[in-house]
């Protein structure tokens, strides 16, 4: 069974570093290992759910991969819900600073005053409104089934953070998780309670020290639960 897979970096984020995009670790390995089959990750460090909906119009890979996949995996959305201080066309906008002396300088400043700016703005605004994450999400759902009806579409609930870069503030998170299940219910769409199952994990201090990513434990335990979620919906759609 093939998996393709949208997502952010908590697909391929390990307890030190970035992994490559099949490390066995990983949870989207894990789940293809479960099923039998293999998975395809299209990815990337901080992606939202627009990145996701960026890449199912413009990516190859994307197209190439959908005529293969036996489920559609949209493990975004908890990017999303991050403060951020600066809007993100500013934020994303530092790496095309030159010369390279003033690029660094800028984001060494930003980077250590974002902890500052998330805790004193309450966390907003955030990486991608709710409002927003649920659109872009049903825009992903409608365009993968006027080209794969009946294509088998699971999501994620946002994770949680303790991560210091933000202040340990995650106030967009609510909102977040509720647009989320409005999407899920209106498309059918069962969702992967992350925070039920990597919770402690990162609360607890356990996974990778940003506060954000996770331990193999936890990449364990996730790609385990996503099989066996991905067998009772193909169990439900063949009854």
């Amino acid at each position: 069974m093939n998996l393709l897979v949208l997502g952010d970096s908590l697909c391929f984020h390990g307890p030190v570093g970035p992994l490559a995009a099949d490390d066995p670790r990983l949870w989207p390995s894990v789940a293809a290992g479960e099923l039998g089959g293999a998975s395809e990750l299209i990815a990337g460090f901080g992606w939202t759910a627009r990145d996701a909906w960026w890449a199912v119009t413009g990516d190859p890979r994307f197209w190439a991969g959908l005529a293969k996949a036996d489920v559609l995996v949209l493990a975004v959305g908890g990017m999303d819900t991050l403060p951020s201080p600066l809007p993100t066309y500013l934020r994303e906008g530092l790496r095309y600073l030159r010369p390279d002396s003033l690029r660094r300088r800028v984001r060494a400043a930003y980077l250590a005053a974002q902890p500052h700016l998330s805790r004193l703005f309450g966390g907003r605004p955030v990486a991608l409104p709710a409002s927003l994450t649920e659109r872009y999400l049903d825009d992903c759902v409608r365009a993968v089934r006027t080209l794969r009806p009946g294509l088998p579409v699971v999501g994620f609930v946002p994770a949680v953070h303790r991560a210091a870069v933000y202040g340990y503030v995650h106030t967009g998170r609510p909102a977040g998780e509720a647009a989320v299940r409005r999407w899920g219910v209106r498309h059918d769409v069962p969702l992967l309670d992350l925070p039920g199952l990597i919770g402690d994990h990162v609360l607890g201090g356990h996974g990778n020290p940003d506060g954000i990513h996770w331990g193999f434990d936890a990449h364990r335990a996730v790609g385990q639960a996503l099989a066996d979620m991905v067998r009772r919906r193909l169990d439900h759609i063949s009854t």
